[in-house]
């Protein structure tokens, strides 16, 4: 039996208004677990992903120092672009995946996956020509010579990694919309144990260098692409019913909600990315770049927790909607907000009490480590509103309101706080604070448009609306199914 005391208003088993301390403590408590126990498993997947592309880094850091900056260059350029995009597009999967598992209609799972298949498929050939002509896209964008050449030959090596995302992106999501995450962690985990060991193997034992780190990539890809399908395949029969032809119905709307969905999460990680290349070309430009990276470096693994936070609201929200529940929904971010923000502010007063001392691990320069803890102000202040976007931007998968808030983040990101970043950094003359200052009032004032959306919110006309869309896309009123069965 739920926690929570119900509400027997047409939404079956939808939570009742809290009225009192215990009601409400109950709520909270029932919602934190159901999130955490989310989350928490997609953590550690992302961990073990991340750890991937850092391992292979440090391995090629053995090879030298031309072999270290053009892998990572095509790693965290050309790989991360094109990773970015596919995340993006099979972000459509999670929201009909998670809204048809709430809703009882299991069976569309396997059909909305496979309709991912294909439109991935469609955007993996499109993005190939920028793995082929890497080398001059990076000497476009200021690369030396030699580390777009090497980067472009490692860009093009690693070309069939890019077509294991077509499998792993929709299966992922699948599998998370019916919170099977934990298969995904030990997936994730595997994978990354053997790529160690393939590293080792193929470019200390047999001495292939850039090519057996590339080959490593590649087979790491697609093994985590076939792990998945296999469990697909043989552990979960009531979504999986088999290879079908409706893969290809309505295939014009499913593109527009994936192609917002890569609109919305491409804008957010070319926003953060864009201020380490703008800090290259100020004065001073290697202590600033250098100072900046390491800021990045800690922003990035909070970002890790967050994006787990990030996956179970999706999964939460769109659940609750399926199942005709709004004030389960609703109750499900408000709670999921608050504690994001907790943990958000706990990260900064963390900052700033080893803003002195943090950079240590990563430099051994003075000067970058001063510069490191003048930073520090600012990376607390952006880890507190990172904590609270993931959240909204889960809300947001969860419950299909991608192209509004690519909307929002083109014109807060784009429009305000890209170019109030430069005219701060570059005309004022506040330099890398300037820009990541302006960055930062991007941030809060989507972070601020976003919570009024929220607050706007009729949580049953959401319900209605994912009815819709479910009728639309498996022609059966959900909402009436669900109000007769309660």
């Amino acid at each position: 039996m739920d926690a929570a005391p119900l509400l027997g208003d047409g939404y079956g088993g939808d939570y009742a208004p809290a009225r009192t301390y215990k009601e409400f403590k109950q709520i909270v408590w029932s919602e934190t677990v159901k999130t955490w126990l989310i989350s928490g498993p997609v953590i550690f997947q992302i961990v073990c992903q991340y750890g991937t592309n850092s391992v292979t880094n440090i391995f090629a850091g053995q090879l030298g120092e031309l072999e270290l900056s053009g892998i990572s260059i095509a790693i965290s350029v050309i790989a991360t672009f094109a990773f970015g995009f596919m995340f993006g597009m099979g972000s459509a999967t999670e929201t009909l995946c998670g809204q048809a598992f709430g809703a009882g209609q299991i069976h569309m799972l396997g059909v909305y996956m496979q309709r991912s298949w294909v439109i991935m498929l469609v955007c993996a050939l499109l993005i190939t020509p920028v793995y082929v002509f890497a080398t001059p896209i990076l000497k476009l964008l200021g690369q030396q010579d030699d580390v777009a050449e090497l980067a472009g030959s490692f860009s093009v090596l690693i070309l069939p990694q890019l077509f294991s995302f077509v499998v792993a992106f929709p299966t992922q999501k699948f599998l998370q919309a019916q919170s099977k995450v934990w298969a995904l962690a030990w997936i994730g985990f595997g994978a990354l144990m053997v790529h160690v060991l393939m590293l080792w193997l193929f470019i200390f034992q047999l001495g292939w260098g850039t090519t057996g780190a590339g080959l490593a990539l590649n087979i790491s890809g697609w093994g985590i692409a076939i792990a998945q399908v296999i469990y697909v395949f043989g552990w979960c029969s009531d979504a999986w019913r088999g290879f079908s032809w409706l893969a290809f119905k309505d295939l014009w709307g499913f593109v527009q909600l994936s192609f917002s969905s890569a609109i919305m999460f491409c804008l957010e990680i070319w926003y953060m990315s864009s201020i380490v290349v703008l800090a290259g070309h100020l004065p001073n430009a290697v202590i600033s770049v250098d100072s900046l990276s390491i800021c990045m470096n800690l922003n990035g693994w909070e970002n890790i927790i967050f994006i787990g936070v990030n996956v179970a609201m999706s999964v939460r929200v769109s659940n609750e909607l399926g199942k005709g529940r709004p004030r389960a929904a609703m109750y499900s971010v408000y709670v999921t907000i608050a504690e994001s923000l907790i943990l958000g502010l706990l990260f900064m007063v963390l900052i700033f009490f080893v803003k002195d001392h943090f950079a240590v691990i990563f430099t051994s320069s003075v000067a970058v480590q001063k510069y490191v803890a003048k930073l520090a102000y600012l990376l607390g202040i952006t880890m507190v509103l990172n904590s609270v976007q993931p959240v909204i931007s889960g809300v947001a998968i969860g419950a299909g309101w991608q192209a509004l808030v690519a909307y929002i983040n083109l014109a807060c990101y784009y429009i305000f706080g890209l170019p109030l970043g430069i005219v701060l950094g570059y005309v004022a003359k506040f330099g890398v604070k300037g820009l990541w200052g302006g960055m930062i009032a991007g941030i809060a004032m989507q972070t601020l448009l976003l919570l009024l959306v929220l607050y706007k919110t009729n949580w049953n006309k959401e319900v209605e609306e994912t009815s819709g869309r479910m009728q639309k896309w498996t022609g059966q009123d959900i909402q009436r199914d669900n109000r007769a069965e309660s």
